[in-house]
Order: C-alpha cells, then structure tokens, then sequence
C-alpha cells in the first residue's frame, strides 16, 4: 500500500484507497464496476494502479469528442463494454441566445441546485445557440423535469439522439517551456501566468486555484508531473515534464496551457 501511496499527494490517498477497494471487489466477484464520472486526474489514477495487465482491464467513456469527464470501467478480460454500457445521456438546453449569454459555472451552478452529485454530471460543451451536457441515465428524467431555469433564464431540455450533433471540443492547448526556482504552486503559476509572487500568493490564498480539480489554498503546495492547475481568470496549465535543471539550479518544465477565453 505505501508504494502506491508514495507517487501521489497526499490529499489523494483516499480515493486510491477507493481504487484499490474497486479493484478487489471485480477481481473477488469477477464482474465489471462501473463508477461515476472522474475527472482526468482519477482516471488517471485508476489506470495507474489498475493497469490493462493481467486480468483486468480499464476502459473509459465520455460521449463527446475529447471528453474530460469520464465514467470508468474495471472489468474482467471477458468484458469489453459498449457505448450503452456505460448509462450516460446527453442533454441539450435550448435558451434565447440572441438576448442573453450563459457561461460554464452557470450552468454548472444550475444543474448542482437540483441536489445531485457533481460525480453525475460529465462535460459540458456550449456554443453560441445551445448548451450539451452529459449526465447518468438514471437521473436523466429528473433532470429534463426540474431544470427549467438557468440563473434566470428560461430554458428548454431535450435528449441529443444523434451524437453527430454533439458540440466538438473548442479548447486549443499550447506548448510552452517554462524556467522556475522551485516546484512550489506560487512559483510556477507565477512564472506560467506572468504575475509576481504576491499576486499567485494572493490568488491561492483567495480560493481562485485547483489542482487536480481540487482546491488548493496552500500556496506552498508541491506540484509534479502531470498536475493540472486551473485559476480563475487565467485559465489553466498542466505539468507535461520535469526536464531537468538549468546551470543556475532553476528548473525547467515542459507544460501545456490554455488561457481564457
């Protein structure tokens, strides 16, 4: 167990610690698990403790094109799961564009005051005319009921049938290499973002930055490889490599960033 535990932060051990009671309860009963929509840091650390060796393998599945947001199977060798399998609908909400503008945490906002778990709910994808978004089968209906208002917009539900209508991705990732002094959040947010220290500090300190979709308030918060960090206003990167160290001792990262839109 320690040997796992050692390569993640610390506030992940519990959700290893849930891995790890998935992975037993398929190989002791030899039937796949199915979870709720992870985020790409569980998924990714699901398939780092269970693998595709062996007998088990890890599959996943979020509808869209380049989806974020995923539900997860562990499964025996003689499964291989379906799209149907997996129990997500897709909804779309219809709204008067021409008059009003909906954002991302609205919607998000809305779909969370119905009393449902974010682990239901899995990407959401909006252009200029309409709103998709993926959620569990089983709360679908309720969702199509009761949802009829975003912020204060009035708005309108259907079940997306054809997925050739669903919205395609619209993030564009950049590379970019960046030099720190250390692996500490406000050092690199600082050097990624182009602001000093005190404001990363003060951005921290404020509840403005995840990790890993996470909260982090510690502004000494060690980052490593393959952390996403995300700060409100700024948009957010990912920690592609360490590679290495420059001759004054900095260090020099490979890391992918998108900025907002």
């Amino acid at each position: 167990m320690n040997h796992i535990l050692q390569h993640f932060h610390k506030d992940e051990h519990p959700f290893i610690e849930r891995v790890l009671e998935w992975k037993k309860e398929v190989e002791d009963r030899y039937a796949p698990k199915l979870t709720a929509f992870l985020d790409p840091r569980e998924q990714y650390i699901v398939q780092s403790i269970v693998g595709n060796q062996g007998e088990l393998s890890v599959y996943s599945e979020g509808i869209f094109q380049e989806a974020e947001r995923k539900k997860v199977y562990i499964a025996p060798s003689y499964f291989v799961p379906t799209m149907e399998d997996y129990d997500i609908s897709i909804l779309k909400l219809s709204f008067p564009s021409k008059f009003v503008q909906l954002k991302h945490p609205d919607v998000l906002g809305a779909l969370l005051s119905l009393g449902i778990d974010r682990k239901h709910f899995g990407d959401i994808r909006m252009n200029e005319e309409m709103i998709q978004f993926a959620c569990t089968k089983e709360i679908a209906l309720y969702v199509k009921t009761n949802l009829q208002k975003v912020g204060r917009v009035n708005v309108r539900i259907d079940e997306v049938e054809n997925i050739n209508e669903l919205i395609p991705p619209q993030e564009d990732w950049k590379e970019q290499q960046l030099t720190v002094s250390s692996m500490r959040l406000d050092a690199v947010m600082s050097s990624c973002f182009n602001i000093s220290r005190q404001k990363s500090q003060n951005l921290i300190r404020g509840g403005k930055v995840k990790v890993n979709f996470t909260l982090s308030e510690k502004t000494d918060f060690e980052l490593q490889e393959g952390d996403m960090i995300s700060c409100r206003g700024f948009g957010r990167f990912k920690i592609n490599a360490i590679e290495g160290r420059t001759k004054k001792e900095k260090i020099r990262l490979s890391i992918c960033r998108i900025d907002r839109k």
